[in-house]
């Protein structure tokens, strides 16, 4: 009999990533599967991992060929592939255990030709976070959906986050190219062919980024590499304007963010040979790219395109080393632009240079000499919330006479708030910080429907004025009382600030550890009818009994045994789960808590967590090292944390890694043991000199993770280098 699921895992050279791959396979809920491993000619010790996989477990095989790629190698496992579905896994990535349960799921119930699930970006340096290209398409569950009826679609490029029907597959004999960047053609053709696909929210797939850079996606630099990008971009674009004109703006608008920014990234260390055929690629991707598309890029991209198109391989240098060097980390300047400043004196409407750059190419348009500005550090004082930050318009330089006001927002209420410049450490003469006080008066007469405010800044630097929200750099801010409601500081979708009033919910007051069991109690809102806590994740809810008092109170006991579980986390990378707990349809409110609550179980860690909203969240992960307190003295900074039975403290640093590769430079830090914790100190003064040094605190092989209770002080800024956070991990990076 036939199984229902066919994975497909093509490999070469994956000795290092392999074993832990195949291993979130077997791990699946969804048992009803095949593994068809492809040795697409590896010569590393990957072969002798597939094959004792294949030993141990009958649903893996092995197919055996000559070196040919990943599209070939993926047509070979697809005609040795025997089930109704058919996946595809890449073999340095990790599946979460549930991933398949659900996506053959929600075919089952939908008879959609495809699912699509979320993906994750994963590293040890940069722990998970959201894949970029994936956040849109996938950003909310869309059942029996298509590209044409949702375009954001169009620009989901990756084939292994899916489940495809094999007959669906077979009836439009999809055939990967004997290319890299072979997905994208392949993708599109399936969305466009299909009757309607289903999109789920919920992470499907662990994309990994490797430290090394060895993976085809990082090293987009090489030519070969960009190449094989250019002819799928053709590939992609070609099927476009024949069967779906209507996408034209989404894929050419992608593929100009994306794959030409790439190509003219290369020209930044592209040897002198190179030049003349990277030059022809680039000019035969701009030539197929609508000029419109230009429109909604910036000022920068647009002069790389036009860069391109009339061949000006100096500026495409220049172009390309000043954004390899972070030009444009905080928006080009044309005070420190090495380019810009004589061509715009020069510049004037319908003027081409001596290249045939349109001269208006040079010119920024209003929308781009914006405000940024940005809150990077929050506290409460006994009368006031305390905001500090920075705010620049973007491309010029900061005027001494320029100015600076804030203004709390509240409806049509607007509250002019008292500002105060104060120095920018690196920030030289075109940042302007401040500082600004939200009086607690204010914030307590915001009438109880407004659910949130939020504040402007208006600058005028020399015949400029530009206004802007203000944004917030924190993610973990903390929150205060005032009066009968709590308001949360908290960083929208949008990246800007908001200041949130919260009344009428349950709270979360205290927590303790009580041998095996951790201990909640807090508050329920009046005419809460319901009487257990759930506690939501991907595979189970676990309830747990409240015990309420009369004034409202409750306690709830949740032992950890219940929760534990070491074979199936959510996540197959850092091995832990999130539990989301619940009271009836409310999250719990953090009023009470400054730090986390832990409850070991074997080699197993149950903790008390925070949201970026202050909502609780619990995290049983395996017993690791991580950190709890982070505090800053000048140039020294030292990292803290509760220590497990089991656990090895001797070797903590800071690392960072080599350029393309996977040899690092430690930086070892000042030891303290003590019964219960254990200290880490570092005098970041004597780390060695880097232009762009990117540090990140290790124990042993892994980076270490910060609860969130330890993060509300981030970002700071320190002499040379700014502390700040990372998917939970903790990064030093000269600034």
């Amino acid at each position: 009999m036939f199984p229902r699921l066919s994975i497909v895992v093509p490999y070469y050279d994956v000795e290092r990533y392999l074993a832990a791959c195949l291993d979130s396979l077997a791990r699946q809920t969804f048992r009803d599967f095949e593994v068809v491993l492809v040795d697409d000619g590896s010569r590393d010790g990957s072969a002798e991992i597939a094959r004792a996989f294949c030993a141990a477990d009958p649903r893996f095989r092995l197919v055996t060929s000559e070196n040919q790629g990943l599209g070939p190698a993926r047509n070979l496992g697809v005609e040795h592939a025997q089930g109704e579905y058919l996946t595809f896994v890449d073999s340095d990535d990790l599946v979460p255990r549930h991933a398949y349960e659900m996506l053959v799921r929600s075919l089952d119930r939908t008879s959609s030709s495809l699912a699509g699930g979320n993906a994750r970006r994963f590293n040890n340096t940069a722990g998970v976070r959201q894949s970029y290209v994936h956040r849109f398409a996938f950003a909310a569950d869309r059942p029996a959906t298509h590209v044409l009826e949702f375009p954001g679609l169009a620009i989901d490029r990756m084939v292994w986050n899916k489940v495809y029907r094999r007959r669906f597959w077979d009836q439009f004999a999809y055939r990967f190219p004997a290319i890299r960047y072979e997905d994208y053609p392949v993708t599109l053709k399936a969305h466009l062919d299909a009757v309607t696909v289903d999109c789920l929210a919920a992470p499907t797939y662990y994309w990994r980024e490797r430290e090394s850079g060895e993976s085809i996606t990082q090293q987009k630099f090489v030519f070969g590499n960009l190449e094989d990008r250019v002819v799928s971009a053709e590939m992609v674009l070609d099927m476009v304007d024949r069967r779906a004109p209507e996408l034209r703006p989404e894929v050419h608008h992608h593929l100009a963010q994306i794959d030409l920014t790439t190509v003219v990234q290369a020209f930044a260390a592209a040897a002198e040979h190179e030049v003349p055929a990277l030059l022809g690629l680039g000019r035969r991707l701009t030539g197929r790219l609508d000029e419109q598309v230009l429109e909604r890029v910036p000022a920068f991209q647009r002069l790389e395109y036009y860069a391109l198109r009339s061949g000006d391989v100096e500026l495409l240098q220049r172009l390309a080393r000043f954004r390899a060097d972070g030009g444009l980390a905080a928006g080009v300047r044309a005070d420190r632009h090495p380019i810009l400043p004589w061509r715009y004196r020069s510049a004037y409407p319908g003027s081409r240079d001596a290249t045939g750059v349109p001269a208006d190419v040079y010119r920024l348009a209003r929308k781009e000499l914006e405000l940024r500005a940005a809150a990077t550090h929050l506290e409460w004082a006994d009368d006031a919330l305390v905001l500090r930050g920075t705010a620049e318009i973007l491309h010029m330089p900061a005027d001494d006479d320029a100015t600076l006001r804030m203004t709390l927002l509240a409806g049509l209420r607007a509250t002019p708030l008292p500002v105060r410049r104060i120095p920018v450490p690196g920030g030289g003469e075109r940042v302007t910080g401040f500082e600004t006080r939200v009086p607690r008066s204010v914030l307590a007469a915001i009438p109880r429907q407004r659910g949130s405010v939020r504040l402007m800044a208006t600058m005028r630097s020399g015949p400029v004025r530009r206004r802007s929200l203000l944004g917030l750099q924190a993610v973990y801010p903390v929150g205060a009382r005032i009066g009968d409601a709590w308001f949360q500081p908290a960083r929208a979708s949008d990246g800007r600030m908001q200041v949130r009033r919260i009344a009428g919910e349950a709270e979360l007051t205290g927590a303790v550890a009580d041998g095996d069991a951790l201990v909640l109690s807090g508050r329920l809102p009046s005419g809460t009818a319901a009487r257990e806590l759930v506690l939501s994740r991907a595979a189970r809810d676990v309830r747990v009994p409240l015990e309420t008092g009369p004034d409202g109170t409750f306690t709830a006991r949740i032992p950890v045994r219940t929760v534990a579980d070491a074979t199936s986390p959510d996540d197959p990378f850092l091995g832990r789960t999130l539990l989301i707990p619940k009271i009836g349809d409310s999250l719990l409110l953090i009023t009470g808590l400054s730090g986390a609550v832990s409850v070991p179980y074997g080699d197993r860690v149950l903790s008390i967590a925070r949201s970026p909203g202050q909502y609780l969240n619990l995290v049983e992960a395996p017993a690791r090292v991580s950190a709890s307190t982070i505090t800053v003295d000048g140039d020294v900074i030292t990292v803290s944390g509760p220590r497990w039975d089991g656990v090895d403290y001797r070797r903590i640093v800071w690392r960072r890694f080599q350029p393309n590769s996977d040899d690092a430079v430690d930086a070892p830090c000042a030891m303290t043991l003590d019964e219960g914790r254990w200290a880490a100190r570092l005098d970041t003064a004597a780390l060695e000199p880097a232009d762009e040094a990117d540090w990140t605190l290790f124990a042993g092989d892994y980076a270490v993770q910060a609860e969130t209770f330890a993060l509300t002080s981030l970002p700071r800024r320190l002499a040379r280098h700014l502390l700040h956070t990372r998917a939970g991990t903790l990064h030093l990076e000269t600034s």
